[in-house]
């Protein structure tokens, strides 16, 4: 009979342990709504999916400066050159004395142009003109931070978010859930006016009438004043959500001018893009623009856990906590050494830590939930783990070698 009570205790009380982990685990998604997303490589092959087959809107491309053309005269070799757009936006064919400005034109407005200064002066009778890109180098679009290939994308085509971050090879492991677009602001200039013509008037003394219409006055006539007109240098926000599918701009409340400089930002939550499929989100670029994908922590959790792995902490709204991430793990197994848990924590100057945590007093709310902070390690030995504390480095190899990470949703 005693041998069957100390089984029924010992049942018991792991029936205890179970629903107090389980019931907080529980409550905590339910309250928090955090729950386990996909990993990098699925959120990835998403993009990928979403990317595969569009290359933006259709549209010819527009010459710019740093472009490498090839110009081809039909049976004048001596004229059929690869040439640079200066930074002025022109270029020097041979034999011809002016520059041409082809930035801002077509490929086919540039064939036509050329064949035009070739004919007017006298070079080629006929002139059939061939104009292609060899290189685009007008339209960059760098791609920096958690991202597989930080690049400069240079865009022949109306280039998306999604596609430009697919080219990137996508986002890494520790990358955070919102996106960061910094444009410049389009700078403008005035567009001088042609002047309506001024009638000419007659010097003192030349002998020459005055013109018919000549209105003697004290006071000299001014022209009238023409509107400035503002230029911008790249697509307008107008047009450019006419380009994206006619759709509404993206949600740009967090938007706001970088202080100090001539650029604004465009935040955009990944999440919220990839697992709605609003296209709305998936803006389109303009050159010049920089898209930052921030870094986030990586909180991980091993031992004797259903899930171990990594937690991106990619949002700073919520933080993590113990039971939190016991939760996402998918909670302790029946053999975890829960009086004797461990956070291994490096300090700024890089110093590791160790730290015993009783789990089973933060569950019985005698202790105080702790914080996990980024890179922090929640080790939970079980019943065979002979050593309570293990060394820090021996669970760095673990973490370097088959550690699944996991990116946490939240709702």
């Amino acid at each position: 009979m005693v041998p069957f009570m100390i089984v029924g205790r010992r049942y018991t009380f792991l029936l205890g342990v179970v629903a107090c982990l389980c019931c907080p685990a529980a409550s905590l998604r339910a309250q928090e709504n955090i729950t386990v997303g996909e990993t990098p490589q699925q959120v990835n092959d998403r993009i990928r999916t979403l990317t595969m087959g569009s290359h933006g809107t259709t549209h010819d491309y527009v010459i710019g400066e740093g472009d490498l053309v090839e110009v081809s005269v039909f049976d004048v070799p001596e004229l059929s050159k690869d040439l640079r757009v200066s930074e002025t936006g022109t270029i020097s064919i041979p034999l011809v004395p002016v520059r041409l400005r082809l930035a801002g034109l077509t490929e086919t407005q540039a064939e036509q142009k050329i064949a035009e200064v070739l004919e007017a002066n006298g070079l080629v009778s006929h002139a059939e003109v061939s104009v292609s890109v060899k290189e685009h180098r007008s339209q960059p679009i760098t791609v920096v931070g958690a991202v597989q290939k930080p690049m400069v994308y240079q865009a022949d085509h109306q280039a998306t978010l999604l596609e430009v971050l697919a080219e990137a090879g996508g986002i890494a492991n520790d990358a955070g859930d919102t996106v960061i677009v910094t444009r410049r602001k389009a700078s403008s200039f005035t567009e001088i006016q042609n002047p309506a013509p001024v009638p000419a008037t007659s010097a003192p003394g030349s002998g020459e009438p005055p013109p018919l219409d000549a209105t003697p006055s004290a006071a000299p006539q001014t022209a009238p004043v023409q509107p400035e007109k503002s230029v911008s240098t790249f697509p307008s926000a107008e047009e450019t959500n006419r380009a994206n599918a006619a759709a509404p701009p993206a949600d740009l409340s967090g938007n706001s001018p970088t202080p100090g400089t001539n650029a604004t930002s465009i935040t955009i939550n990944l999440n919220d893009l990839l697992e709605t499929g609003d296209t709305r989100n998936n803006i389109v670029l303009q050159s010049g623009d920089v898209v930052t994908v921030p870094h986030a922590g990586i909180v991980y959790v091993l031992g004797a856990v259903t899930r171990p792995g990594g937690f991106v902490v990619s949002n700073d709204r919520t933080q993590l906590t113990t039971l939190k991430v016991l939760s996402l793990a998918g909670g302790t197994t029946n053999i975890a050494k829960l009086n004797h848990a461990v956070i291994i924590r490096k300090d700024d100057n890089g110093k590791q830590s160790e730290t015993e945590i009783d789990l089973k007093k933060v569950l019985n709310r005698e202790s105080e939930d702790i914080t996990m902070h980024a890179s922090d390690i929640l080790y939970i030995p079980d019943d065979k783990t002979k050593a309570v504390l293990l060394r820090a480095a021996e669970i760095g190899i673990a973490i370097g070698t088959a550690v699944a990470i996991f990116r946490v949703a939240y709702h």
